[in-house]
This record gives structure tokens, C-alpha cells and sequence, in this order.
């Protein structure tokens, strides 16, 4: 199998004579650039139709907004799902192409869903493997983390029952909410176990059927929150709610997307196995698209020369009970075509490769190179500060004290208003993808920069992710001490003159 290659630390000083900078930033800017072009008033006397569609759009455009697809233009990683490095040393393919050879003749299409000859013994294998594996009665396997949310959170709540969610709570697990037969919904401040316990006080009181025990409160959360980098103190939160309904009406959903692959004991199994809670939670969603390879990767002299592999499926752990439920009664699921045998397989190799002694050595890498990352950049003095005048903060790190806590490799650089866009425009520049995470997708005021760290991330390209990031402080300091509210930091500046003058 190959290795995941996870780089030695090296002995060195933090801070090395930068190279030549060289501009990787100039296909990002045009991608982005067009993507700002106003088109409504242009359609004019034009399909109404379109015409609508382009103003609601021309609304983002106007504010710089407007979202393209960007291709690959970066040379260091630091924002794909690809945390362990299982698709970017080509472990996961290699693994992959095992499986294609054990079995030969197989199938590329499905056939159909799950309920009309879709699933075949090969699903129902890698389901029982998952599900003993974990240690749950049940592993679900659907398309992706949408669809198992999709189906989880419209399916398994039942009318009259009450939802209670964290208010970071992801956006698929928000629109599956949506459709649910509980109607009452009743979101708690993020990672809040005291309001947790108030708006569960405030349902027993209030709603007789839960408080008789006949009705259930339907509990959900992420382990690791993929906005803030944070964990969820998900005992707390389960101690709380037992001795609030100690019927056992009250249950969890706990969405292991980010967390899955990347903690636990016996090959990563996840943040619910590792703090001993499965008998306490009800369902749990992985997906297969996070630390089990979520991007592609090097060819390694791979028989299938160039291939990039990304396993796209989620799976639903839960006991048999609600396994049925879902079967008969999850339309998302019902009415979509059962995964395809490779997607299927790339899943199971990549579990394969997840309980390597390499991928153990991938998750111990990683937590060391977020914490040499974390002491790095906050011991800069221009992040200092930067820090100290708002213009970048860590609100998970602020405290200092990540040595002495469970920390995410999530590190999200949060910024002013209009700044992350700023700020990514500079990291692309030197050759990093950062991507800009702004309103709606947060909260307004809550604009960032989201950061993965990689097991094959190297040291030295951490130290060049800190220098971009502190020459742009710089940089974005002498702009506030000038008082010129119309200048624009050099990188922001390329990309806004690319922009039609008004």
C-alpha cells in the first residue's frame, strides 16, 4: 500500500528568507472578476424569466459576490476536505484499485434505488462491515452527507415531536429540518449546554405530550462545526437532557462529516465512539468524503495514469429500527438511484486504508502540525498586532490554550467585513487556496477565511500560509494608519481593476 508520506518535521528556523513571490493569483481574479459582471439591465424588453433570474444574482454581483467555479491555480493545500492525505499520496487510489481487481465483471450503474434492484450483495457487505467496524446495528450507505441529512432530518423526527438544534447546525441538516413533520423547531446559542438547558426546561413545560414522555425531543449537533473549527461538548449536552427526560424521550443526531476519520479509537471512528457515547446516540452521519479522501491526487505510476478519485457517498449509523424507517419512508433516498459500484468501492477502500498504522501516524501528524501552526502564527508580532486592532482573530483560540485541549484541524482566519475576500486574494496570490466564507453562509460580521490543515501539509509550507497571512496584516495596517479609506491592499487591488468602471 502506499504511504501516506507524511513529512519529518525538519529543524529549522520559523521564519526563513521568503522566495521570490511569484503571482499564482491571476486566473482566480479573472474567474472572479467575471463572475461580478452585471446583467440584468441588459435584459431589458428580454425574457422575464431570465431577467429575474439575473437581477436576484446581479444583487450579489453588486457587492462582489458573485460566485464562479474556480479551477485549480494553487500549489499549496490548504483548503480541501483531503485532511488525512489518503487521495494526495494516491493511498486511497491504490486501495481502490484492489478492490476493482477483486471484482472483476462488476457493475458501473446501480441499476435502480435501493427498493427497486439497486441494492446489491456488495452494498449489504460493506453496510455490515461499516456497521461492525463502529459498533452500531445499522450503517445506511446513500450518496452524500446532503442526502443522509436530507433524509435524516425530514424522516426520523415524527409529528409532535420537537427539534432542538445547535444554531451552527449545517445548512443540509437546516433544509431537511424544513420538510420534517415536527413543526416545532427551536435552534440553542452555539455550544451553549446553559440556553441548551433552558430551552429544554422551557419544552417540558410547555409541551405535555414531551413532558408525558409520549412525544420526543429530537436533539441535533455536529461533532466537529465546520465553520468555527469548535467541538461540541456533547456529554454535557446528553447528561443534561437525560436528567431533564429521564424517559429517554430525548434524543441525538450527531453529524460526524469533519470529524469522522480525523479522532477516535481503533482507525478513527469517530468523535461519538471516541468520548464513549454510541449507546447514547441515535443516529450518527459520516461521510466518506472528508478524511477518507475528498480530493484527488498525484498519479504515483498508478496502472490507471492520472485518475483522480473522490468518494463521494455518507452513511446513516443507527440501530435497526430507524433503519427501517428510513427504507420505507425517506423519499430522498426512495427516489434516488442506490450508489454506483465504484462509489461504493472507492468507500470501502478508503476504510481499508483508514485503519492503517500510516493513517494513525497521518492523524498524530496532524494534530502536531495544527499546534505548531496555532503557536507559529500567534507568536508573529504583526498578527499581534493585527490581532489587537481587529483585523484578525481566531474567537476558538483566543484563550491560548490549545495544548491543553481538544483542538479540530479546522483553523479559520476570521477578518472585517469585505476583508476575507481581501485576504484571499492575497493567499491565492502566493499560491494558497483560501476561500472567502461571507454572508449568508455565516452570520453578517462573522466573515473568514477557512483553513484546513493536511497530514500532507509540510512544515515549511505552514511557515509560507503564516508569512501570507502576516504580510497582508501588514500590509492591511499601514492602509488603517494611513486613513485612506479608499485604498485597497495590492492583491484586492488586481482583482477589483479587472472589474468594469462604472
Amino acid at each position: 500500500m502506499t504511504e501516506l508520506s507524511i513529512a519529518e518535521p525538519k529543524t529549522m528556523e520559523p521564519w526563513m528568507t521568503e522566495p521570490k513571490a511569484t503571482d499564482h493569483g491571476a486566473l482566480w481574479r479573472q474567474e472572479w472578476a467575471a463572475a461580478q459582471n452585471i446583467k440584468g439591465p441588459g435584459l431589458k424588453g428580454g425574457s422575464v424569466f431570465y431577467r429575474n433570474i439575473e437581477e436576484e444574482l446581479d444583487l450579489a454581483r453588486k457587492t462582489g459576490g458573485g460566485l464562479p467555479l474556480h479551477l485549480p491555480s494553487h500549489t499549496i493545500d490548504f483548503s480541501t476536505c483531503d485532511v488525512l492525505g489518503l487521495g494526495h499520496t494516491g493511498a486511497l487510489r491504490e486501495e481502490f484499485l484492489k478492490e476493482l481487481e477483486a471484482n472483476p465483471g462488476f457493475p458501473i450503474t446501480a441499476g435502480g434505488s435501493r427498493l427497486c434492484d439497486g441494492t446489491s450483495r456488495y452494498h449489504d457487505q460493506f453496510e455490515r462491515e461499516i456497521a461492525e467496524l463502529v459498533g452500531v446495528e445499522s450503517a445506511l450507505v446513500v450518496h452524500s452527507g446532503f442526502t443522509a441529512n436530507q433524509a435524516i432530518w425530514s424522516t426520523v423526527p415524527r409529528s409532535g415531536d420537537v427539534l432542538v438544534y445547535d444554531s451552527l447546525m449545517h445548512a443540509t441538516a437546516l433544509a431537511g429540518m424544513k420538510v420534517s413533520l415536527a413543526l416545532e423547531q427551536k435552534p440553542f446559542r452555539h455550544n451553549d449546554v446553559d440556553h441548551f438547558i433552558e430551552i429544554l426546561e422551557e419544552i417540558k413545560e410547555t409541551s405535555p405530550l414531551v413532558k408525558a414522555g409520549k412525544r420526543c425531543v429530537v436533539i441535533g449537533v455536529e461533532s466537529y462545526y465546520s465553520m468555527d473549527g469548535d467541538i461540541c461538548p456533547l456529554r454535557e449536552l446528553i447528561e443534561a437532557a437525560k436528567e431533564i427526560f429521564p424517559n429517554g424521550n430525548a434524543q441525538f443526531i450527531v453529524d460526524e462529516a469533519h470529524s469522522f476519520g480525523c479522532m477516535g479509537p481503533k482507525g478513527g471512528l469517530g468523535f461519538v465512539k471516541e468520548q464513549g457515547l454510541l449507546d447514547e446516540v441515535a443516529v450518527i452521519m459520516i461521510t466518506l468524503g472528508k478524511a477518507l479522501a475528498a480530493s484527488g491526487g498525484k498519479s504515483h505510476g498508478s496502472p490507471m495514469l492520472g485518475i483522480k478519485l473522490t468518494v463521494c457517498t455518507a452513511c446513516i449509523l443507527s440501530n435497526n429500527t430507524v433503519r427501517s424507517l428510513l427504507i420505507n419512508q425517506a423519499k430522498v433516498m426512495i427516489c434516488s438511484v442506490a450508489p454506483s459500484f465504484p462509489l461504493t468501492a472507492a468507500g470501502r477502500a478508503g476504510f481499508r486504508v483508514l485503519q492503517t498504522e500510516q493513517a494513525q501516524k497521518a492523524r498524530e501528524y496532524l494534530r502536531d502540525l495544527t499546534l505548531f501552526y496555532l503557536d507559529t502564527l500567534t507568536s508573529n508580532p504583526t498578527y499581534k498586532k493585527a490581532n489587537a486592532k481587529g483585523l484578525l482573530r481566531m474567537p476558538v483560540h483566543e484563550d491560548g490554550d490549545w495544548h491543553e485541549v481538544p483542538i479540530t484541524h479546522i483553523v479559520p482566519i476570521w477578518t472585517k467585513p469585505k476583508h476575507a475576500y481581501y485576504l484571499s486574494f492575497h493567499l491565492v496570490r502566493d499560491g494558497i487556496n483560501g476561500t472567502p466564507i461571507v454572508f449568508p453562509v455565516v452570520a453578517r460580521g462573522e466573515d473568514r477565511v477557512r483553513i484546513f490543515l493536511h497530514a500532507h501539509n509540510t512544515r515549511e509550507e505552514v511557515m509560507t500560509l503564516v508569512r501570507s497571512i502576516c504580510s497582508w496584516a501588514e500590509e492591511m495596517l499601514e492602509i488603517e494608519a494611513s486613513g485612506d479609506k479608499n485604498r485597497l491592499p495590492s492583491a484586492a487591488r488586481l482583482a477589483y481593476d479587472l472589474l468594469p468602471k462604472n
